[in-house]
């Protein structure tokens, strides 16, 4: 057992989320402590600005972002073993994921922006990063990475089971009851509803989802946003944040629009379900949609099965994608893969991550 920290920044880009934990790397999980530290509204400016972008000579505005973006990363540490009392000398290591500004597997392409040198220098602990370029580059789509930590936790739990990780895109790790996975991104998760209520000055996301429940699906455009070609591709695969055009709703009233929007990322989840070996016999959610009491309604609606947040078998949801590179981490510095055929559609089990130690 190794104490670790788990370090995530999602597509949301809400914040940082920090996890302290102890893991094998293989079946054993214990969570300890978690933190998330909110992005000012300045910085995620920034961060917003830097999407799409390839790499630059480290001296553009990405370097800049990726700079004070490592550093914020240190801070959360920082706030972590603070809260938790433990000394940075008592961490084995840092799983740190970065934040994915362009993701295009399919051109092998991913970068997740972030310092782990400059990480492990500020923390005085070593550090894991860069854990999707392994998989990208022997041909798998790099994403989602969470599965097999799910599997470790999901395993005395009756399967199949959907775990689903809503966060500004939606991935399901599929867990069969003899152990085997099956993973990919099912489609839109928060960010196309998050950039529509900010667009519109109703704050930075749909609370609880009141403003879509205040709204009516508009039947044409839902239609029209699921003629993308994605949703007839077998799993595995995965998305860009920015994959999808939300042109069809461009002429709707703002509740209206939020509302075929979550109705949107609801159908995307059911469209996922006939390329799984054998439907889940239920589902549980992590990531910020699980607070979204209208798309947990439209996905209990659409997938006919229990739908509950992971609190619901002792999971914590907002800590888990954080964990989940903390456990990762491990499996990297022992060899163990971080990916498999059904979960990236990488050909081999692939390992992954590069490693930071501490300079003496």
């Amino acid at each position: 057992m190794r104490t670790v920290i788990g370090l995530m920044s999602g597509t949301s880009m809400d914040g940082i989320d920090a996890a302290l934990l102890r893991t094998d790397g293989v079946a054993k999980v214990e969570s300890l402590a978690f933190v998330t530290i909110p992005y000012g509204d300045g910085f995620r400016a920034e961060l917003r600005g830097c999407l799409g972008k390839r790499k630059d000579s480290g001296k553009g505005p990405v370097a800049a972002v990726e700079r004070a973006l490592t550093d914020a990363h240190a801070d959360a540490v920082r706030r972590l073993l603070d809260k938790a009392g433990v000394a940075p000398a008592a961490i084995d290591l840092i799983g740190f994921h970065g934040h994915t500004i362009h993701h295009a597997p399919d051109e092998r392409r991913t970068w997740q922006i972030g310092d782990g040198a400059r990480l492990a220098a500020a923390t005085g602990i070593a550090v894991v990063d860069d854990f999707r370029s392994a998989d990208v580059a022997a041909g798998g789509q790099g994403a989602p990475l969470v599965p097999l930590f799910h599997r470790a936790l999901a395993e005395d739990l009756p399967r199949p089971l959907g775990v689903l990780n809503i966060g500004g895109v939606a991935n399901v790790s599929w867990i069969g009851a003899d152990g085997s996975v099956v993973a990919c991104d099912t489609g839109p998760g928060n960010a196309l509803v998050d950039d529509w209520v900010l667009r519109h000055g109703a704050g930075r996301y749909d609370d609880g989802g009141a403003l879509a429940a205040s709204g009516r699906v508009d039947a044409a455009a839902l239609a029209a946003l699921l003629r993308h070609p994605y949703f007839d591709r077998p799993a595995p695969k995965s998305l860009d944040r920015d994959a999808f055009d939300p042109a069809p709703v461009a002429g709707l009233a703002v509740a209206d629009g939020a509302a075929t929007l979550t109705a949107f990322t609801a159908e995307s989840v059911a469209r996922i379900v006939p390329h799984l070996p054998a439907a889940p016999r239920r589902w549980l959610v992590c990531g910020g949609g699980r607070h979204n009491a209208t798309l947990m309604a439209m996905l209990a609606e659409r997938l006919g099965v229990p739908v509950a947040a992971v609190e619901t078998v002792g999971w914590d949801g907002d800590a888990l994608e954080a964990q989940a590179f903390g456990y990762l981490a491990v499996r990297s510095r022992l060899g163990l893969p971080l990916s498999e055929p059904a979960t990236t559609g990488v050909p081999v089990p692939t390992t992954g991550g590069r490693f930071h130690p501490i300079e003496a």
